[in-house]
């Protein structure tokens, strides 16, 4: 699997009027218009920090996983994005490895990328999302 960069950091937030001025008014970073992803039950807020993002998370209803999240954790990191040139192979790899994944097929993600989700007890803990696009 080759792995680009990392594409973004996912913050789990329960309001984002609240939580992007922070961003935005004392680390400057630039956000592009809010995003629904009906898929995920979240609005997106999208801020630029040099060649990667911070990826403000608010859920849109109590079945959301972000909601379900800040029930059990607050406010916070909810995963790390890199971006990979094939999703298809990169799964393929990790699956190969005996990762465990969320998401054996790539599903449409913000922004109209395809992303996958690695689970955190293959990685340390940590959540993965793989985004291609």
């Amino acid at each position: 699997m080759h792995s680009e960069k990392i594409d973004h950091i996912g913050i789990a937030v329960q309001n984002l009027d609240e939580a992007q001025p922070f961003w935005e008014e004392v680390l400057g970073l630039h956000f592009e218009p809010r995003e629904h992803v009906e898929d995920q039950r979240v609005v997106v807020a999208m801020g630029h920090l040099g060649e990667s993002h911070i990826e403000l998370l608010e859920p849109t209803g109590p079945e959301s996983p972000i909601a379900k999240f800040l029930e059990k954790r607050g406010s916070g990191i909810h995963h790390l994005c890199v971006k990979v040139d094939d999703i298809e192979e990169a799964l393929r790899r990790l699956k190969d490895k005996g990762m465990r994944l969320i998401d054996e097929q790539p599903r449409a993600g913000a922004a109209g990328k395809r992303i996958a989700f690695v689970h955190p007890k293959s990685t340390s803990g940590v959540l993965l999302e793989l985004s291609e696009g």
